[in-house]
């Protein structure tokens, strides 16, 4: 909780400490002061979310169904508003390290 970047007057800081305790341990985003460092050894992070956006609903499914296709996120490591708050939260902060895609034809810079 306390390298949790967002404001206790921010509508996400519960989702940034709801966060910060459950998905910690694979998943780094800034906001949240995570670095994603649990069980390296024993299998793949979770995607580093500072380089990635992901929308509402997107995080919100990731959460209920334990990622996207064969991942090894725990289905429903939170629910109910726990997982709406979280989900609000990522797709507000996810992204600050990514940048735009190279339009069709364009290099990436």
């Amino acid at each position: 909780e306390e390298s949790v970047s967002v404001s206790k007057s921010d509508p996400n800081y519960e989702g940034a400490q709801l966060f910060a305790t459950h998905c910690s341990g694979c998943h780094t985003l800034a906001a949240a002061g995570t670095q994603g460092s649990g069980n390296r050894g024993e299998r793949t992070q979770g995607p580093n979310l500072n380089q990635r956006t992901e929308t509402y609903e997107d995080a919100l499914f990731a959460i209920q169904n334990g990622g996207f296709s064969g991942a090894i996120m725990p289905q429903n490591i939170v629910v109910g508003k726990e997982a709406e708050a979280i989900a609000e939260f990522v797709a507000e902060y996810a992204g600050s390290e990514a940048g735009e895609p190279p339009r069709p034809g364009e290099s990436s810079p």
